[in-house]
């Protein structure tokens, strides 16, 4: 097994407008995701990997963490920010892509929209 090597994008990680502060954490998600597609990509390659590897069970909050440290070793100036408040609509959306990946992460309903 060959572990995931982390392809990062030659441009920085990109933020939608702040204004959008007020609107919907899905809003700010969805404007966040047009953006950065490549951060579902390597999620989706984390994963596999994860599955590869033999584990049964995947957290979001795992995957994010060392999608951070690879891009933090990647890269330098600012810092990277991934927010916390999109890991339910990743999931979300590997599951979509994936459903048979349904055993190996816990969803909960979505407490806000």
């Amino acid at each position: 097994m060959v572990p995931v090597q982390l392809e990062l994008p030659v441009t920085p990680l990109r933020h939608p407008d702040p204004q959008s502060a007020g609107a919907s954490i899905q809003d700010r998600f969805e404007a966040f995701h047009q953006l950065n597609p490549w951060i579902l990509s390597k999620l989706e390659a984390l994963t596999a990997d994860c599955i590869d590897s033999g584990l049964k069970r995947v957290g979001i909050g795992m995957l994010f963490e060392v999608l951070r440290w690879q891009y933090g070793r990647a890269t330098s100036g600012d810092p990277w920010r991934l927010n916390n408040d999109y890991r339910s609509r990743y999931v979300r959306l590997l599951l979509e892509m994936h459903p048979e990946w349904s055993a190996l992460f816990e969803t909960r309903g979505l407490r806000t929209a």
